[in-house]
């Protein structure tokens, strides 16, 4: 991945191409996100814009919509703080969490998550082999007895305070049994290994309540604007 800097817009460009920070007003915005559809066109590019809760100006989702963006569904960002309480999380004992180390284990991560969230995020094991080589990436995967349940994936970026809980999932016949919350535990014991001060995660509305029981905080939502340029504006 790549940090790109376009004029007050800044993206994360590779094999997902992410909008992550802007500091937009009511004069340039209009520009600035013109300019970014103009970059997309010209280079072919998809792209999900991260709108939070108090990003400016206060009408950016409508000027992103205009444009073409796609809506997805809001989610709320929290955090906590790594401490010794996160050995004390609540977790299910009969679930054994697999840290993924093999292109077969992260095709069963693949595969799992696809049908906990009804859509495929990846089908490029190898992109998440090397990530998890070079240290800033690892993959949970549950298991009932020898039936893969769930999964998720911890992001530790290098000389950070923050750690992210991301795509965690479980599969429909399994939920309720608190292997979501096991593989929160997973990965936050994992982080404070690893040294982070703060974990932090966007979740969706069935997922939030859980993090907020295990000590989660929100701070802002925050929702994806997903652009195609080979997408006809209606």
């Amino acid at each position: 991945m790549v940090l790109e800097r376009q004029g007050k817009r800044t993206r994360l460009a590779g094999p997902y191409n992410c909008l992550i920070y802007s500091e937009l007003s009511e004069q340039d915005a209009d520009k600035e996100i013109d300019d970014e559809v103009a970059f997309l066109r010209a280079n072919s590019r998809t792209l999900e814009w991260k709108v939070h809760g108090h990003d400016q100006p206060h009408d950016l989702a409508t000027r992103l919509s205009r444009r073409g963006f796609q809506p997805e569904p809001t989610e709320t960002l929290l955090v906590r703080e790594v401490g010794e309480d996160i050995h004390t999380m609540a977790f299910n004992p009969d679930v054994t969490i697999s840290v993924a180390s093999t292109l077969a284990e992260l095709e069963a991560f693949i595969s799992v998550t696809a049908t906990a969230f009804g859509q495929q995020f990846s089908d490029d094991p190898s992109d998440l082999m090397s990530r998890i080589t070079a240290g800033t990436c690892s993959v949970h995967v549950a298991y009932l007895g020898r039936e893969v349940v769930g999964g998720g994936r911890l992001e530790m970026p290098p000389s950070r305070a923050f750690a992210g809980l991301f795509a965690a999932g479980v599969t429909p016949n399994q939920r309720g049994k608190g292997i979501y919350q096991t593989l929160v535990r997973s990965r936050s014991l994992q982080a404070a290994e690893r040294g982070y001060q703060f974990l932090f995660s966007e979740a969706a509305e069935t997922s939030r309540s859980i993090l907020q029981r295990l000590g989660f905080h929100p701070l802002t939502t925050v929702q994806g604007w997903q652009y195609d340029p080979c997408r006809k504006i209606a």
